[in-house]
């Protein structure tokens, strides 16, 4: 598989395990991989850098067919190559999800971050995405269930 960037491997973004279960194909096209390269330049890498260990994606790209079948966003940022989700806990190196959330939100630009669900110590897994256009909300969510639907609420 080719580069994304020096530490991201394209494998590691199509990686899917709905995707295989059920024949769905997830390869993105070659816009959808520039769009890849530019969200690890301007949050991947600095979060490797930063944290100087492996981090760990847990969701990266979804093709349409692979996102409608797993439930997700009808305007997903995984769809577009935008966005990847990151869950470090677990991972023999101490660093957490409140850690590479807390980092994301006060030193890098991004377009969209989430806290997903988890407690109030530290999210299940973080969501980040970048806007292709440069054009960043910095939006900062907190993901949560209420009666069985995901909500978001301003963190």
């Amino acid at each position: 598989m080719s580069k994304i960037s020096e530490h991201l491997d394209l494998s590691e973004v199509i990686r899917s395990e709905s995707a295989k279960r059920n024949g769905i194909s997830n390869m993105p096209t070659e816009g959808h991989i520039a769009n890849f390269k530019l969200l690890a330049e301007k949050v991947f890498e600095p979060v490797r850098n930063y944290f100087r260990c492996p981090i760990h994606i847990s969701s990266g790209y979804r093709s349409i067919e692979l996102n409608k079948c797993i439930g997700g966003s009808t305007t997903s940022q995984h769809c577009s190559g935008e966005a990847i989700d990151i869950d470090m806990d677990g991972t023999p190196n101490g660093v957490t999800n409140k850690m590479v959330f807390n980092y994301i939100k006060d030193y890098l630009e991004f377009d969209q971050l989430i806290w997903e669900f988890g407690t109030d110590d530290n999210p299940d897994w973080v969501h980040v995405s970048y806007e292709s256009t440069g054009k960043q909300r910095k939006q900062v969510l907190k993901a949560y269930k209420q009666n069985g639907k995901t909500n978001y609420k301003t963190y």
